[in-house]
């Protein structure tokens, strides 16, 4: 009876693990994956941040998955990745002091907030937090029914005779907690069980540390098996050094078990509080150990697990070759070619969204889609590149050289995006809704297309060769499209006031396309701000005139 009901609070325990996590994922997921993503400015706030992950998802494997899912993608580079695995597996260290203090009156309070969020939430985040408060009282009541159900097993000699084996062979020990730890998924259900069994006395000091390096090691398992199933070695980087880090600490800590559970023992420290400190000094020290040489462990993984390169994959970079950053001026012409492969897309995506808008192409608006993941892949491959070839030492020139490409790929991937999720949207709904434009309306957006191209063609003569003839060309092309918008506003909404072939609802189609096609202009003009010096004192006095121009149109048009 008591192994029957021992197993059902740890499957309770399990659950109400599983609870929280899917209750975070779902009322977060979306928002941690941004978080991910843009807080890791260093080791140190890498490590805190994946700290602070599995504090949140209650499973170190949860964030090494998500991270090894990131890095894989490209989202997080592989330094970054291997210390937000090393700050989770701190992170569950502090879920287990946690949960190793007497906070057995907060299971009712957790319960019953959890029971009534998740009725009140409709689908929403409330629903989700509900679901995580009461994943949280089911954890604290597991915990307590494993004490107090284990607790009389003292005076039970089969018992005993069961758990002989465990006491007498730390090896056994140590495998049996790490295979627990790979069934059940969870360090955390694991360490929480070995106290409990300290608390009952039924375990030494020495099979207690086995059992806590033991599941240690299991909860690395997971994620190397987990990740990396399409065959690619290199989304198995963070799984394997994850692994690496947990076996040094096993080498490292197993030959002294004994004389660590003497000196408790001499200090008179108990078995349970034996069980979660070393959980948690086993981890800190080995962050310690590992956080400084973190470089070098990633080219070593880079170089072990090289990439699956796919020659017929679009998004695969083409010219961005390790072997040229050693020579700057080789790396930033490489770079450059990369750029313009990601122009050719853009071009394509806006003609795709064209077909979409003015003949209601249904396939357009899926190549769109499609493209649009391929810009992405490929700015960040440029972005990363740069950022990797500024670490040498660059001349003033080829430093800002470096900044204006990764600027010019960094516009043109917003330039997708406003492709994808706002023009292509619109022609989504024009085509449901089997809506046309009227054909000065269509015609008008065909001119701010034309324009676009041009101006597109022009940012590349001055991104690739700095011609400030194309770069005064280019400013007069943003003057003439803030005319044409106010222009075609004022048209389109004479059009709706007589009646001629609008309606209110291609109006706010046509009114958002125009927005959209004058915001991708603005990115497009972006690359004149970053040229030398001269070309820089040239567009200011350019842009005042402009400015100029456009405060005194009276005087413009005259001609005087």
């Amino acid at each position: 009876m008591v192994l029957a009901n021992t197993a059902g609070a740890v499957a309770l325990l399990l659950w109400g693990l599983h609870m929280v996590h899917t209750g975070i994922v779902r009322a977060f997921g979306s928002d941690l994956r941004k978080f991910l993503n843009y807080a890791l400015r260093n080791r140190i706030s890498a490590f805190l941040t994946g700290l602070s992950l599995t504090a949140i998802l209650q499973s170190s494997t949860a964030t090494a998955l998500m991270t090894s899912s990131l890095a894989a993608e490209g989202l997080v580079g592989l330094m970054p990745a291997l210390a937000i695995v090393l700050g989770a597996n701190v992170g569950t260290t502090l879920i287990v002091q946690l949960f190793s203090f007497n906070i057995f009156a907060l299971s009712p309070i957790c319960l019953i907030a959890g029971i009534v969020a998740f009725k009140a939430g409709q689908k929403n985040r409330l629903q989700q937090l509900g679901r995580v408060l009461i994943g949280f009282g089911l954890m604290i009541l597991a915990l307590h029914l494993l004490i107090e159900w284990l607790s009389p097993i003292d005076a039970a000699p089969a018992t005993r005779t069961l758990l002989k084996l465990l006491v007498d062979e730390p090896i056994f020990s140590f495998l049996i907690a790490a295979f627990l730890t790979w069934i059940a998924h969870s360090s955390v259900a694991i360490i929480l069980l070995v106290i409990s069994l300290a608390h009952s006395q039924l375990l030494t000091g020495e099979t207690a540390l086995a059992m806590v390096i033991g599941a240690n090691l299991g909860s690395a398992i997971n994620p190397l098996l987990e990740v990396g199933k399409s065959g690619d070695l290199a989304s198995r980087r963070v799984p394997v050094g994850n692994f690496l880090n947990r076996v040094v600490g096993v080498v490292l800590a197993f030959p002294f078990l004994h004389q660590i559970s003497e000196i408790a023992a001499h200090a008179n420290m108990n078995t349970a509080l034996l069980a979660s400190t070393s959980h948690l000094v086993f981890n800190l020290v080995l962050a310690i150990l590992f956080i400084i040489p973190l470089t070098p462990i990633a080219n070593m993984l880079s170089r072990l697990l090289p990439a699956k390169v796919d020659p017929s994959d679009p998004g695969v970079p083409r010219y961005l070759s390790e072997n040229a950053l050693a020579t700057p001026s080789i790396a930033l012409a490489d770079a450059v070619r990369e750029t313009l492969r990601m122009v050719d897309l853009i071009e394509t995506m806006l003609e795709q969204v064209m077909s979409a808008l003015l003949r209601n192409d249904k396939n357009a608006v899926s190549l769109v889609s499609q493209l649009d993941d391929v810009v992405d892949r490929l700015e960040r491959s440029v972005r990363l590149y740069m950022t990797r070839l500024t670490r040498a030492n660059l001349t003033e020139h080829e430093m800002s050289r470096a900044a204006e490409i990764m600027s010019f790929a960094i516009n043109l991937e917003h330039i997708g995006d406003i492709i994808d999720k706002s023009l292509r949207e619109i022609g989504v709904k024009k085509i449901k809704r089997n809506a046309n434009f009227s054909n000065e309306g269509a015609q008008e957006i065909k001119g701010f297309y034309d324009q676009i191209i041009k101006s597109l063609k022009l940012s590349v003569s001055v991104f690739v060769t700095g011609d400030t003839e194309a770069l005064r060309l280019l400013l007069l092309e943003k003057t003439e499209i803030r005319s044409s918008e106010r222009t075609a506003t004022f048209n389109h909404l004479t059009r709706l006031r007589e009646g001629r072939s609008e309606t209110l609802e291609t109006m706010s189609m046509h009114v958002d396309a125009l927005r959209d096609l004058k915001r991708i202009h603005s990115h497009i003009c972006a690359v004149a701000y970053f040229q030398n010096e001269r070309n820089r004192r040239e567009f200011e006095g350019i842009e005042r005139g402009f400015i100029a121009e456009e405060s005194f149109p009276a005087i413009v048009n005259t001609g005087n």
